[in-house]
Formats: C-alpha cells, structure tokens, sequence
C-alpha cells in the first residue's frame, strides 16, 4: 500500500505525537503508512504525490482568518505551502482529508468565507449530517446524528457554491464539505477521543481557545463523554483511497 501523508503544524511535541498516534490508531495505520511532515519545524519538501495514497491536514494553533499583521513568518509560509499544495491536489482531485485546520486551508482556498462567526469551545457537540452526507462514501456507516469533539476560533460562515455541504451544528452550520469528488473537510476532529481532547486542553490553556482558569472544568467536562463515531470518518478516507 501505499501511504498516506500526515501534514502537521503543532510545535508542541506532546501535541503533535499525541495527534499522530491517534491517526495511526483510528486510521488502522503503522508508521509506515502514514508518513508525517511537521510543517512548523521547517518548509514543506517537494512531494511525488504519486508515492501517496492520500493527505491528510492536521489541527493547528495556527487561525487562518487572523489578519496577515498577526501572523507570524512561520504561519505565513505554512499557509503559501499548503495553497501551492492545493493548487496541486484540487486540480488532480486528489484524496484529501482536512481535519479542523483543514477547513481553513481548503476552505479559504476554495473561496469561502472564513471568520470568528461560529466559533465553539473545546468540548463535545451533536453534529447532524444533511442529505448529500448520508449518500457520501467517507460518511457511510455513520448515524444521521451524532457527537464528535470540537475546538475552533474560527469556522466557515459562507461555503462557494460549488461546496457540498455534509455536516453541520446548532452552533456552526459547515462542520463538513466537499470539494469535487475527493477533498474533504471537517470542522470536528476524526481523530480525537476523550484523552485526546484533555491532552490539548491541558496543552493549550494558554492559547486563547478559553481562558485558563476554565481549563481542569473543561477536562472535567470532557471526561464525562465517550466519542466514537467521528473515527468512521478517517477509517472510511484511508479505506476507500488506499492504494
């Protein structure tokens, strides 16, 4: 088989390795499989996309909407990299699975409107597919409703309309969609499980995902949930791409 390509932007290694081994868990890979590239620790290499099955985008400290004057060099050229890179992958449309951050990227790649509009807190929410989302591969076996793990401080407000939209929340109406046949995007993490989530929390308390006094609340709170179906998502992409 041949692997799947890991793009990562966590500078903090507890994160970072926390999040690779819960693709490799829920992705049913071995290292082998899934290759990673930590895109914050230095500039993206030159890719054959044909030694790959697939990429897939990480979660990110980084918020694609901010203006360009907060920004750091890094973020910056992590963003020109992955543009480039989509330019490759939706002309090819080329399997791609953004998790979180990958809204941002494909998202604003795409056109859409990406802002601080409908933001969550990290923790659980009912995520409900629409109809194109029942009739999509990468959501099959899936019930109609159920609850994934979030974190965001920003999300799309307006899709292009050449989007299809497969996932939405009370609070954030794009927690999915689709580009052509094969680049996806989610605003929940289909890697992330309770642990997971009380790991980043924990990580991240002071990077302004919620103020840092509510973090042992929140990890609390994240405890009390079991998150299962989500999983489906990235074991369905590495089923159905893998070659």
């Amino acid at each position: 088989m041949l692997p799947f390509l890991l793009l990562a932007s966590r500078a903090e290694d507890a994160a970072a390795e926390d999040e690779y081994a819960a693709y490799l868990r829920y992705g049913g890979l071995d290292e082998r499989e899934l290759h990673r590239v930590r895109l914050e620790a230095a500039p993206l290499p030159a890719l054959d996309l044909s030694r790959y099955s697939g990429v897939i985008v990480g979660g990110s400290p980084f918020t694609s909407s901010d203006p360009p004057e907060h920004k750091s060099p890094v973020q910056h050229r992590v963003e020109r990299e992955l543009s480039a890179l989509l330019d490759q992958l939706v002309a090819l449309d080329f399997p791609f699975l953004g998790a979180c951050y990958g809204v941002g990227t494909l998202g604003s790649h795409q056109g859409a409107v990406i802002d601080r509009t409908y933001g969550e807190p990290l923790g659980a929410v009912e995520v409900e597919l629409t109809e194109e989302g029942l009739q999509d591969p990468i959501l099959q076996g899936m019930p109609q409703a159920f609850t994934a793990l979030t974190g965001h401080k920003e999300a799309v407000r307006l899709l292009p309309r050449h989007a299809v939209l497969l996932a939405s929340s009370a609070t954030c109406p794009v927690h999915m969609f689709r580009i052509r046949t094969n680049l996806y995007a989610t605003q929940f993490h289909p890697e992330l499980d309770t642990d997971g989530l009380v790991t980043r929390i924990d990580i991240y308390r002071h990077a302004g995902y919620f103020p840092p006094e509510s973090a042992e609340e929140l990890m609390a709170n994240a405890r009390r949930f079991t998150v299962t179906e989500p999983m489906t998502v990235l074991k369905n992409f590495v089923a159905r791409y893998s070659r």
